[in-house]
């Protein structure tokens, strides 16, 4: 299974770190959130990404294009032009990285890297969050709903796109984005979804959490995934602080994970 996270956006919100570099490569603990988030997927046996970049895309690229070299420890021998690997930690991964544009919208950069998702289902999260959500029991659930969509909802304070989800219910029945108020159960992103979705995206315009979302909604096509767990993006610099706090003090919940020897 392949799973595809954005990662072009500006990330205004965070400016002080976001001047330099994308969002996803703000660093928690030394490592990029992005490498976090992906950290999360593989733990559950998901190790194949396609990463849609934008802005500032070509740090992304040099990360992943170094990333053997970095996890390795090696010997450059300058005299005969050579490199030896002695022990190499890198994970099993393979990582795509697309060019989706640096103002094309949510939904546009998701229907811009289709050719690459063959006709399988997929996982789709932003490159900005993190969370110690079971993503084995998220596709499961989804297979078990037969829905074209699966969303995560997640109960914070509500600043995101809010859905209306009774307390027996498993189909969503409305979404609507970045409403008023407090305490909705709201969209946390990871996302589990069929490739019909992408004939909701019209073009590089599209929000995906506007009219895909809605239409899915209308449909009863989008189910929802509770977690009750950890869930926290990085929008602002007090939310990188935190994060940070947790990592150095062993007390990250997403990090689900287990050290390599």
């Amino acid at each position: 299974m392949k799973a595809v996270i954005l990662a072009g956006g500006l990330g205004t919100r965070l400016s002080e770190e976001t001047s330099i570099r994308p969002k996803p490569m703000v660093e928690i603990g030394g490592k990029p959130i992005l490498w976090h988030i992906m950290k999360t997927y593989s733990a559950h046996g998901i190790n194949d990404f396609i990463i849609c970049c934008g802005y500032k895309g070509y740090i992304i690229k040099e990360y992943f294009a170094n990333y053997f070299l970095h996890m390795s420890d090696v010997t450059f021998d300058m005299r005969f032009n050579q490199m030896n690997v002695h022990s190499g930690y890198a994970e099993p991964w393979r990582v795509t990285l697309v060019n989706t544009g640096d103002n094309t919208m949510t939904g546009g950069r998701l229907k811009r890297i289709s050719e690459h998702l063959g006709n399988e289902t997929f996982c789709f999260t932003y490159g900005d969050g993190v969370s110690n959500i079971n993503i084995t029991e998220l596709v499961n659930f989804h297979k078990q709903q037969k829905s074209l969509g699966t969303l995560t909802a997640v109960q914070p304070a509500g600043r995101f796109g809010a859905i209306s989800l009774g307390y027996e219910q498993t189909k969503i029945t409305s979404f609507r984005e970045k409403p008023e108020g407090d305490g909705a159960w709201i969209n946390g992103g990871y996302f589990v979804l069929e490739p019909e979705v992408i004939n909701l995206i019209a073009d590089d315009s599209t929000v995906w959490e506007q009219e895909p979302l809605e239409k899915l909604a209308d449909m009863e096509q989008l189910s929802a995934f509770r977690h009750d767990g950890f869930w926290q993006p990085m929008d602002t610099l007090r939310d990188k602080n935190y994060l940070e706090g947790l990592w150095k003090n062993n007390q990250a919940p997403w990090k689900v994970w287990e050290e390599k020897s």
